[in-house]
């Protein structure tokens, strides 16, 4: 089935679409597919995620940025923060979109998505909505003790009707008993044949750490990692800096750092030969979480080996973050996308460790996930299902128990149980 072409097909006759499945089913390859065919109509579509790092991944922006919300997280803080009226600005742009993409849906919480309708009445928003997600992955942030409450957990996500549709086939890997494996976790169903395979992952680690890229919870043990190993290599220390060009004066240093960040780009990008990375993108000839390993660095390039020998030359790449502006065209007012600024970086990171919220979207050959720094529900799935070769995982001994790991939000999981047999 062309699920590009049944998602358009139900977009453009004004439905609006949940676009769901598990991890490394090509959620992100379908959206992106749908973008570009809108955007080659010349229709004007909106690419949003509740975070930055989930914007980066569809090249659009934050939620908040783009509905001017602030920093209000429901309906009383609009009012408390004069957002709740909307702007001349926001309700022309807002209303002047086809499509508006909402990825990563899991991580919206049900106040926000009331606000979202809000800002789409207010607009009299006449274009399709598509959301995507899987609510059985990361849940909305939430501060302290206070209860996750999700997107569909709203009165809006009745109000907006969705067609569901549903990926189920895995491309990350082929070996059937690891998607089963895949499956059971995400549902968080540990028996003794699960707890029992998970056990089988648990090996003793090699004596050559820089073959494998560890799978951390916290950004301060992946930093720790990438900088010990990278010392151990007896090599030429070589720093690419990051090259930023702003094109609005007044754009402000912490807003392109916090892009970078998001974006998974790194200021100073610290390299040697002989040093694993993988690469945070897709491209013709490589693919986001590839791993290869630094062969040559010179001037202007740095040379990349993958596992089938080949090397890849590779040169700063551009990202740019873009907003939405009134621009007169033809002696036509109309709202296009203009560039803040554009920072040119090569497209990898050193390889010996990752962050599992960095790793979204990744499929990853050679990995070792550190069970200890799982804190969240579904987590620990997120960073199983990044492995796209299970012979060559690892899972660290947890102190906890496999099923305390390994565990569900109940109001996902009877959500998209109760979304199956509609």
């Amino acid at each position: 089935m062309n699920y590009m072409d049944l998602v358009c097909k139900k977009l453009y006759t004004k439905n609006n679409v949940f676009l769901t499945g598990g991890a490394g089913v090509g959620k992100t390859t379908i959206t992106r597919a749908v973008i570009k065919e809108y955007e080659a109509q010349a229709k004007k579509v909106a690419k949003l995620a509740s975070t930055g790092m989930a914007a980066t991944l569809i090249n659009g922006q934050t939620l908040h940025s783009f509905f001017d919300f602030g920093i209000a997280s429901d309906k009383e803080a609009l009012q408390t923060n004069a957002k709740y009226e909307i702007k001349k600005k926001i309700k022309k742009l807002v209303s002047s979109m086809d499509l508006i993409v909402i990825d990563e849906i899991s991580m919206v919480s049900s106040t926000l998505f009331e606000m979202i309708e809000l800002r789409l009445k207010q607009a009299d928003f006449q274009g399709s909505l598509l959301v995507v997600g899987d609510f059985l992955q990361l849940p909305p942030v939430v501060r302290g003790q206070a209860e996750v409450a999700f997107a569909f957990e709203s009165s809006s996500w009745e109000n907006f009707a969705f067609e569901r549709v549903e990926l189920t086939h895995i491309y990350r890997t082929d070996d059937v008993q690891f998607i089963e494996l895949l499956h059971r976790v995400r549902f968080g169903k540990i028996d003794e044949a699960v707890h029992n395979s998970l056990n089988e992952f648990i090996k003793p680690l090699p004596h050559d750490l820089s073959q494998f890229t560890f799978l951390f919870g916290k950004n301060i043990s992946a930093a720790k990692h990438n900088k010990t190993q990278l010392d151990f290599i007896d090599e030429t220390l070589h720093v690419k800096e990051v090259q930023v060009v702003k094109h609005l004066k007044s754009t402000q240093d912490k807003e392109v750092e916090r892009f970078m960040d998001d974006a998974r780009i790194d200021k100073e990008l610290a390299l040697k030969v002989g040093a694993p990375v993988l690469f945070t993108r897709n491209s013709w000839n490589y693919f986001n979480g590839e791993r290869g390993k630094v062969v040559n660095v010179d001037a202007s390039y740095v040379y990349v080996q993958k596992s089938d020998a080949k090397v890849i030359k590779l040169e700063p790449v551009a990202r740019s973050k873009a907003v939405w502006k009134e621009k007169t065209v033809d002696g036509k007012k109309e709202m296009l996308e203009e560039n803040l600024f554009t920072v040119y970086q090569f497209p990898i990171k050193l390889g010996f460790a990752i962050t599992i919220h960095k790793s979204q979207g990744m499929s990853i050959e050679d990995l070792i996930v550190e069970t200890n720094e799982i804190f969240a529900p579904s987590q620990f799935y997120v960073a199983l299902s990044r492995s796209s070769n299970p012979q060559r995982l690892t899972l660290i001994a947890p102190q906890k128990q496999w099923y305390e790991l390994a565990y569900v939000n109940p109001k996902a999981m009877e959500f998209v149980q109760g979304q199956q047999y509609c």
